[in-house]
């Protein structure tokens, strides 16, 4: 079963991610995505490892999640923002080749036995970036949460702290 939460920055997608893991599982998994980019972003991720028990497997892949999902497991993927941003530096701020290696890597777990919650961010929702590497990154970002959602078995949409069904 695949589950897919969105919503903007601090809407509590985490949270929500969280509590549906433990609902599913004793033993849930966490995979976080993100490289440490400062000191306020690794502040941000040691609240988020706080946030977390001892029931919880936590595992740091940037890229190659695949390899880190097991059939009957539940593992919470988080985040699809901090993962393409992986991509899309690496491949020196190329949206098509980014999104072509993250379907590529998603689309080798999409139909597995195992419960996967996958966290994104909608980030074109709000102000428009000012650079051309930022709307770039929008794009990307977008086609990327279509494709994901598309495939979601569940898909729930983060406001405010409350969850909207969106499928």
């Amino acid at each position: 079963m695949m589950y897919y939460i969105s919503g903007g920055e601090r809407s509590g997608k985490s949270s929500f991610a969280q509590n549906l893991a433990c609902q599913l599982s004793d033993t849930p998994i966490y995979i976080a995505t993100s490289r440490i980019w400062d000191e306020d972003h690794q502040k941000r991720i040691d609240r988020h490892k706080n946030d977390r028990d001892s029931r919880w497997t936590s595992i740091e892949e940037e890229k190659e999640l695949y390899k880190h999902i097991h059939t009957g497991k539940t593992i919470v993927i988080d985040c699809v923002t901090l993962w393409l941003t992986n991509f899309f530096v690496d491949n020196n701020n190329n949206a098509q080749i980014a999104l072509q290696l993250a379907k590529k890597e998603f689309d080798k777990f999409k139909n597995t036995s195992a419960n996967i919650i996958i966290i994104s961010n909608e980030i074109g929702m709000g102000v428009h970036a000012q650079t051309h590497i930022g709307r770039k990154f929008t794009e990307l970002q977008g086609w990327m949460n279509q494709y994901i959602a598309k495939h979601a078995n569940k898909a729930t949409f983060m406001v405010s702290g409350l969850p909207l069904t969106l499928k």
